[in-house]
């Protein structure tokens, strides 16, 4: 099983999250693997307010979260299903986040009494889903006080830096065992349908030639409405859903990342290993958890790179530059040329 993902898909404008926030992807354990993409661990001390925006996976995440300190700000836990638009997110203050994200189709295992779709653009608390008491929350945040610790790093030189950032991955390791205790205790029940829906959305996510639902339940021997109804249980949203999602990701991902020619006006971040090694700031590829919307429209990086958008729209499948943009503009709240600056 392959480890936490490389890349930044999702994330619009992700190296300005990335300066702005601390990021760590961890591996569960061995056992949770099949089930989950990583966890995701997130730190932030921001003298001054940031918005963020993710165009959201087609996965269910688990989050635990504590905003600010103090008694007006206890820490807590939720189930964030699929969400359906840009979710937009204010972070300010002082704040940590332990996240799950479980593949598409990976979370049934572990809440079997439920459709995914049940979950589908709602964010409840965990203890609707799964058996959670407030001492399983607090274990996965860790204390308060080490988030201050963490501040104070970088902060010193020498021998008692070293000491606090070994401190802190002591800190960190124990968070993530904290998660797989909890996990671990709450399933994952063995269910060959959702084995059947992670090979398809990872098939739809890697196979470029995947286009059409007719055409992927054709290669699978069954029907669209058959696979329509898979995936409504075990995902949480159609495969006509998911196919379009990843290829509004790869554009967001080549809009930054890309440089070419536009032609036209328009109608992976490292992965921190098991042992709690880092080599630099990541960011969520998923909807950054807390008090936020699902709604708005994100801002477009200034990165002066442009991309060839009629080209790129026949690479991901579409019937031409149009549709593309259609999908862009309707899921990121602006025109892709826009986004890239290059039609400006």
């Amino acid at each position: 099983m392959a480890g936490p993902r490389r890349d930044t898909r999702g994330i619009v404008d992700a190296p300005e999250l990335f300066a702005r926030v601390r990021f760590r992807r961890r591996e569960p354990a061995p056992a949770l693997r099949p089930y989950l993409e990583h966890y995701w661990l997130i730190d932030w001390d921001l003298p001054q307010p940031y918005v963020s925006h993710v165009v959201p996976h087609p996965s269910v995440n688990v989050v635990f979260q504590r905003f600010g300190h103090g008694p007006d700000s206890p820490p807590f836990a939720e189930v964030s299903g699929i969400g359906l638009e840009l979710f937009t997110q204010r972070l300010e203050g002082r704040g940590r986040v332990c996240g799950v994200q479980f593949r598409p189709g990976g979370f049934r295992p572990f809440a079997p009494r439920w459709p995914v779709s049940e979950w589908t653009g709602r964010r409840v608390p965990l203890g609707e889903v799964m058996p959670t008491t407030d001492a399983d929350i607090e274990t996965v945040l860790g204390p308060a006080e080490a988030e201050e610790s963490e501040k104070e790093i970088g902060e010193e030189s020498g021998e008692e830096t070293a000491e606090k950032a070994k401190q802190e991955a002591r800190q960190e390791n124990a968070r993530v065992a904290a998660l797989d205790t909890y996990l671990l205790g709450v399933g994952p029940r063995p269910d060959p349908g959702a084995d059947h829906a992670m090979a398809l959305t990872d098939r739809i996510r890697t196979d470029r030639t995947i286009r059409r639902v007719a055409q992927l339940a054709e290669a699978e021997g069954v029907s669209t409405r058959s696979l329509q109804r898979l995936f409504a249980t075990y995902v949480g949203v159609g495969p006509k859903w998911v196919i379009l999602r990843y290829r509004i990701h790869e554009a967001l991902e080549r809009a930054e990342s890309d440089a070419g020619t536009v032609t036209g006006e328009g109608p992976e971040a490292d992965a921190a290993p098991r042992d709690g090694s880092s080599s630099g700031s990541l960011s969520s590829p998923d909807p950054d958890p807390g008090s936020g919307s699902n709604s708005g429209s994100a801002s477009a990086p200034d990165s002066g790179r442009q991309v060839d958008w009629a080209e790129l729209a026949s690479e991901l499948g579409y019937s031409d530059q149009a549709h593309l943009v259609r999908d862009f503009t309707a899921t990121v709240g602006v025109p892709p040329t826009a986004y890239s600056r290059s039609g400006l």
